[in-house]
């Protein structure tokens, strides 16, 4: 009989995923910022990705601020 697999809430393995890639995210910009790598030593795939990371986490982070750093936008 085969083997049932479980869905993903019930996989502890999965439900780390997302955190061990934003680990993973900040180890390799660590290194750059050392400069024990160069971005351009990872594979275009690679590169492609954590691009596309970072521009999504700009645009949700840019969504987020509502209000802005304009100080003549401020609530009496």
């Amino acid at each position: 009989m085969p083997e049932k697999s479980l869905p993903s809430h019930d996989n502890p393995l999965s439900s780390s995923d997302a955190g061990l890639a934003r680990v993973t995210e900040d180890l390799i910009e660590l290194l750059i910022a050392r400069g024990v790598i160069r971005f351009t030593d990872l594979p275009l795939p690679a590169q492609n990705k954590l691009l596309e990371r970072k521009e999504t986490r700009a645009r949700l982070s840019n969504s987020l601020d509502l209000l802005g750093d304009d100080p003549g936008n401020e609530t009496i």
